[in-house]
């Protein structure tokens, strides 16, 4: 795991200005790899690759990066971890290859030299970003893992291409010159990141998941992928699973178990994030299978019950008899983390659990440099709640009158989410809803809907109908979580649901939220749940194997009773989350009126000051409705205060196709 960082001065640069400016852009990523830095120049060509090293295989300098392959053809700067670097490189062996070290790094260079690029990224099982320089046909590669694990971001600037694992490396360069895009954020402000391919910025991009870049001498960038999700849902449609119940079991079981497995593979001390949900417990389960002494588990415990999962976690920790350690965490642990979460986050990024999720890493990289993690298991084994909604609440709703619905919404809407959190105080425990009140006005915005799309469309969103109303001159970028014409791919709505959570949200909120949470503190997360070859296999299945109204994520389950009783598990979805909307009312709430005040509010003139004062106003009397967009405005602010270096554009968005001509 590390940070990497590269230019391509097309019109030239001198080897001085070259090696200064690399160095500069590989120093801003020292967080991601503390152990070790490198940077290549080639003054002919006037490119620089940079990296800064987390050493986890082969921490000898063998390991060390940029690496050159034997033949000099292909160099190499790689950030993540690949799970069959040793099956290739046996392969290349039989093909004469010899080897210096033992690192995956070298088996990707040296497949390059002998396979080709593109060749090789298809054969890698792993998460990972690289950049590759082709010295013989002055070609610059980029290439991103299946899944989005691991970021990076380009652009093209006239004769200037810059690339990094974060947008503060690209900064590092005085070629920087971007301007804020107004489309990027109304798409921020509905969603709380901003979807890709764009980023915050005109003219700069994160590269997709799947995504491969070639860049010749003298014009754009050609872009594509290696492999498509599209493709894979397609395929699996057509290829349905036959076994039975008990068969798909076992294959589950087999796949996830060489998932795991394979991410154990680690030359430093190695653990796990356990919640006790059943993403975790599965992997953290058959972690302990594959290991002969107890695997290190790490959990956090909240002074609040309703935020608070480390007594389930600490069960199913002692059932497996790993080695377990819960920290207990307080309210100003937590809180001290919003300060950071700008610099953290070098573009704007509002998922609240981005809090946890940092404290979690923080306090486990005191004791391991790697941890697995149960990310991923709600996208492919249908586990979110809107999938749920959509089975049990639409389904039979639906055949209502719309107006009917909406009659019913509003007199839910009419009681207050705390007094549905006071009744929910006399329901037993294991039984009790968490934020009930919260889910109840949830569930009332659900029966609203005209369509079960445009539920799925304003429930992953910030709860405001026209967000485009919020930002001076703006028009909403359309990118993939649209989902236009997707009826003849996947007519069942809650796979609708998955493909687009898949494509969207998967990358980028959670899995950008664990590699910016982890890597600030050098801690690598592996998520075995990614595998592709498991993301194939889920896609073949029934959609009633994979969408049971009434048993969520069952498959998962069934190979989790395997080895933890269900006792121990079974209970409703919490995810991981804080008390944000009493922070920002209470010690949150003079660092939140700094932030929108009208003063700061109308800098630059991005947006509607009147209207957000106006939402300001309104949560602060008590209406939480409109929380999650609040705190979105908070998180652009704050990131604006900390990374404010560009103009904002006023033409709107740039297709991405007009970069690539």
């Amino acid at each position: 795991m590390c940070g990497i960082s590269g230019i391509w001065e097309r019109n030239g640069c001198s080897l001085q200005d070259l090696k200064r400016r690399a160095s500069a852009m590989t120093q801003t990523l020292s967080h991601r790899g503390p152990d070790d830095s490198g940077v290549w120049l080639s003054e002919q060509a006037s490119i620089a690759f940079g990296q800064r090293r987390l050493a986890i295989i082969d921490l000898s300098s063998m390991g060390h990066q940029p690496m050159v392959s034997a033949n000099g053809q292909y160099t190499i700067t790689f950030n993540g971890e690949v799970y069959n670097f040793r099956e290739l490189k046996a392969e290349l062996e039989r093909c004469g290859v010899r080897f210096r070290g033992h690192s995956d790094t070298e088996v990707i260079v040296e497949g390059f030299a002998q396979w080709g690029v593109k060749s090789t990224i298809a054969r890698l099982n792993g998460m990972f970003a690289i950049a590759a320089w082709d010295a013989g046909e002055r070609q610059l590669f980029l290439a991103r893992d299946r899944m989005g694990e691991k970021p990076l971001y380009w652009a093209i600037f006239d004769g200037l291409v810059l690339f990094g694992s974060e947008l503060k490396a690209l900064r590092a360069h005085p070629g920087w010159k971007p301007s804020l895009n107004r489309g990027a954020i109304t798409a921020f402000l509905r969603h709380g990141y901003v979807p890709g391919p764009f980023t915050i910025y005109e003219g700069v991009y994160k590269l997709p998941p799947a995504g491969f870049v070639k860049i010749a001498g003298g014009g754009g960038a050609e872009v594509g992928t290696y492999w498509d999700l599209a493709s894979v849902v397609s395929q699996g449609q057509r290829n349905t699973l036959r076994a039975d119940e008990e068969g798909l079991v076992d294959e589950l079981e087999a796949l996830l178990h060489d998932a795991v497995s394979r991410r154990m593979i680690a030359d430093v001390p190695l653990g796990a994030f356990l919640s006790g949900g059943y993403d975790s417990s599965t992997v953290v389960a058959l972690m302990q299978k594959s290991s002969l002494r107890p695997v290190r588990t790490f959990t956090i415990s909240f002074e609040n019950a309703a935020f608070d999962e480390a007594k389930h976690a600490e069960a199913v920790a002692r059932h497996l008899g790993t080695d377990h350690t819960t920290f207990p965490v307080g309210g100003a642990d937590a809180l001290d983390v919003v300060p950071k979460l700008a610099e953290m986050y070098d573009e704007p990024f509002a998922d609240p659990s981005q809090i946890p999720t940092h404290i979690v890493s923080a306090l486990t990289r005191k004791r391991v440099k790697v941890a697995l993690s149960g990310d991923g298991g709600d996208e492919l084994f249908s586990g979110y709640n809107r999938y749920q909604w959509a089975q049990n609440v639409w389904r039979p709703s639906a055949k209502m009158p719309l107006a009917f619905r909406r009659l019913a919404s509003s007199s839910i809407r009419a009681v207050p989410p705390s007094a549905f959190d006071r009744i929910a105080r006399y329901v037993p425990y294991l039984r009790r809803v968490p934020r009930v009140g919260q889910k109840a006005h949830r569930l009332a915005q659900i029966l609203s809907f005209p369509s079960i799309d445009s539920m799925y469309h304003q429930i992953v969103a910030s709860h405001h109908p026209n967000p485009d109303s919020l930002v001076n001159g703006a028009q909403e970028v359309r990118t993939a979580c649209w989902g236009q014409n997707l009826e003849a791919l996947l007519p069942g709505p809650v796979d609708r649901m998955r493909y687009l959570d898949m494509c969207t949200y998967l990358p980028d909120d959670i899995l950008t939220k664990v590699d910016r949470a982890s890597m600030a503190v050098a801690l690598e997360v592996r998520v075995p749940l990614l595998d592709h070859r498991l993301v194939e296999w889920v896609w073949k299945l029934p959609s009633f194997q994979n969408a049971r109204a009434r048993r969520p994520k069952h498959l998962l389950r069934c190979v989790l009773a395997r080895h933890v009783p269900d006792r121990l598990v079974e209970r409703p979805k919490m995810g991981f989350g804080v008390p944000l909307a009493d922070w920002l009312r209470g010690p949150l709430r003079d660092w939140a009126e700094d932030l929108m005040n009208e003063a700061s509010l109308s800098a630059d003139d991005i947006f509607d000051v009147e209207g957000i004062r106006s939402l300001w106003v309104e949560f602060l009397s008590g209406n939480n409705e409109r929380y999650f967009l609040i705190w979105n405005v908070l998180m652009f602010q704050a990131w604006h205060r900390r990374w404010g270096d560009a103009s904002v554009a006023d033409t709107g968005t740039r297709r991405l196709a007009s970069l690539l001509n």
